[in-house]
């Protein structure tokens, strides 16, 4: 049965998916905008391209098929994801506002399991009872394992890189890897549409499911994929350029060659993790491979302060958007939802 808390919870799942569209882009753009390969414009138009591109490509939903069983079933109701999904954008808007590229994967995770608790304690339950420990203690994992992942394929792909050009002229190596920037840079955009989109698809799927539209197991309604590609698309393309500048200028300072490692490792990352389900975090993974890139030169050439500081956002981005959901929903439990 459709009801206006149903559609007010299909709206903030896209609004939340536009805000993870302008908050993320700079991971797929960051570096392709600080070697003046494209111009700020042109970037995010090319990044959004292909966040929407997964559209026509993609044939499974496995990361949606996690995010939506992070919660038990017994524990979800609009309202628990309704909260979850204002977690979820409060946080997003105030670490955009700062310029701190924190995860939009993980505060929308941590929300919904936040809501889902409280709303256990509720209903008399133990707390964790609502939620599902196997896939919760899997994405804590990849919290520390996807930016690793990044980092040591960044470094190994700039050792090779490195290897094979070591005879080439600067120059001519220079406009090469600006044209191959091009396509690392599309490639991760590809896999920065698949993975987080995903996730919203995930939350658009149990809301139906709790109100009774679908049965379980039943085929996904092809509105959301394209609602959700269709929203982080749009949210690419207003940009986020406080981000940018951290993530293009902050860490470690960027070539073409850079940018082209630091990309394609962070495709690969998304894409591997893509294809088994696991919901990782674009932000980590990027800044993982931005980190390895650095590190071919020397330990310095990373600005270690800055990265700490990613990290602290890191940790504590699932807790907070746990607890902010937390007293959403106590709020709306009090007003009678």
């Amino acid at each position: 049965m459709v009801t206006t808390l149903l559609v007010i919870v299909v709206a903030l799942a896209l609004i939340f998916d536009y805000t993870n569209g302008f908050h993320d882009a700079a991971n797929s753009i960051a570096t392709i905008v600080s070697t003046k390969v494209l111009t700020p414009f042109q970037a995010v138009m090319w990044a959004a391209f292909f966040n929407f591109l997964v559209y026509f490509v993609a044939k499974e939903y496995k990361v949606a098929d996690t995010i939506s069983k992070i919660v038990e079933a017994h524990y979800v109701t609009l309202s628990v994801i309704l909260a979850g999904l204002i977690a979820a954008i409060t946080w997003n808007l105030t670490t955009w506002w700062f310029g701190i590229p924190s995860s939009s994967s993980h505060t929308l995770i941590g929300g919904f399991a936040g809501a889902g608790i409280t709303n256990a304690l509720y209903m008399g339950a133990g707390g964790l009872s609502a939620v599902n420990m196997h896939y919760i203690l899997t994405i804590l994992a990849y919290i520390v394992l996807a930016p690793v992942i990044g980092m040591a394929m960044g470094y190994l792909i700039t050792l090779i890189i490195l290897h094979i050009c070591k005879h080439s002229r600067p120059a001519t190596a220079e406009r090469w890897f600006k044209r191959i920037q091009l396509i690392s840079s599309a490639a991760l955009s590809y896999a920065h549409g698949g993975n987080d989109a995903q996730k919203v698809m995930g939350i658009l799927y149990v809301a139906l499911f709790t109100s009774h539209i679908i049965k379980s197991g039943a085929p996904m309604p092809n509105w959301i994929p394209l609602s959700c590609y269709s929203a982080i698309a749009l949210g690419t393309m207003s940009g986020g350029w406080r981000i940018v500048k951290t993530m293009g200028t902050k860490i470690t300072k960027i070539t073409p060659l850079e940018g082209v490692s630091a990309e394609t490792a962070g495709a690969l990352t998304l894409l591997f993790t893509q294809k088994f389900g696991i919901p990782v975090s674009t932000t980590h993974t990027i800044t993982g491979s931005i980190i390895g890139v650095g590190l071919t030169k020397r330990l310095s050439a990373v600005r270690w302060g800055v990265t700490i500081n990613l990290v602290w956002a890191w940790i504590i981005t699932i807790p907070i958007s746990a607890l902010i959901a937390g007293l959403v929903f106590a709020l709306l439990h009090a007003a009678g939802y």
